[in-house]
């Protein structure tokens, strides 16, 4: 039954890349409740005076993915990738609108005993492993994806794996060496 729901959800996914609008009616309901959970994955423990809530993060993101065209739309693990993505984005725009209206001062030192913890961290911090992110991206682009679907967007190693075509081995190597990059990138002296 899940799988059934998966390929409606897909379907219904390419009928909406295709401009077809009573296709995002029926996917609206079916693909909200999935976006809350990204969405509280990726803010879970942030700091009690944040200025976006979980709902309006959904929203947010509901209508920048609106805007969204010509995208090929593989299956439904594709899409919630997306989501994360641009709620990841959402948040760090705000952490850097923050950090800009502060005036700054250096990068705080970010303990990276594990990567699953980072969703605890603050603004400043979200963007030093953002930075920390796009420069190992350059490096190895999979292995950032990785970080990006599994801490970010929540997914689980064979969704992952669904979104970028490997092996759900793969994926767990991938992200081993991306969090010991990470850590090593992140604890790195500072000032």
């Amino acid at each position: 039954m899940a799988d059934a729901q998966a390929s409606e959800t897909t379907e219904l996914l390419r009928a909406w890349a295709n401009g077809e609008p009573a296709a995002l009616e029926q996917l609206t309901p079916r693909v909200y409740r999935e976006l809350r959970r990204i969405a509280g994955h990726i803010m879970q423990n942030e700091s009690p005076g944040r200025t976006i809530q979980t709902t309006a993060l959904v929203h947010e993101a509901y209508l920048r993915l609106i805007d969204v065209t010509n995208v090929d739309w593989r299956h439904r693990a594709h899409f919630f990738a997306v989501s994360a993505r641009i709620m990841r984005h959402i948040l760090l725009d705000a952490a850097r609108s923050r950090a800009a209206a502060k005036r700054g001062g250096n990068q705080p030192r970010v303990n990276l005993d594990e990567i699953p913890d980072l969703s605890s961290r603050r603004g400043s911090e979200l963007i030093a492993l953002d930075d920390a992110l796009k420069a190992l991206a350059a490096v190895d682009s999979r292995k950032a994806r990785v970080i990006e679907l599994r801490f970010f967007g929540g997914l689980s190693v064979e969704e992952t794996a669904a979104v970028l075509k490997v092996s759900p081995d793969t994926v767990m190597r991938d992200w081993r060496l991306a969090r010991a990059w990470l850590l090593r990138e992140l604890s790195g002296p500072v000032g």
